[in-house]
């Protein structure tokens, strides 16, 4: 591990974090192997949730499951997204 790095180089906000002081991070020298299967696991999941909506029909849901359903998609897609920028970073280094 680099001693030098400082924490706020080694430690990237996700930006689904809401609010002003972000309590959730991705370690940026985590192994790229690490940060790729967090990532796929975000994705797969948003991937999952949108196949089995594409199954149901809206005439099931009720009108306030809605937005929860689509926060889920967005936290889901950008967290994954975030960590495939923090490894797209390392890769170029």
């Amino acid at each position: 591990m680099n001693t030098s790095t400082s924490p706020t180089d080694r430690y990237h906000p996700l930006n689904s974090t809401a609010g002003d002081t972000p309590a959730l991070l991705i370690d940026t020298l985590a192994s790229p192997q690490a940060l790729l299967e967090a990532a796929q696991q975000r994705i797969r999941a948003a991937s999952d949730l949108l196949e089995t909506l594409y199954c149901l029909s809206f005439n099931q849901a009720d009108c306030k499951d809605i937005p929860h359903i689509v926060n889920a998609l967005y936290l889901l897609t950008q967290d994954g997204s975030d960590l495939l920028q923090v490894v797209q970073q390392r890769m170029a280094q």
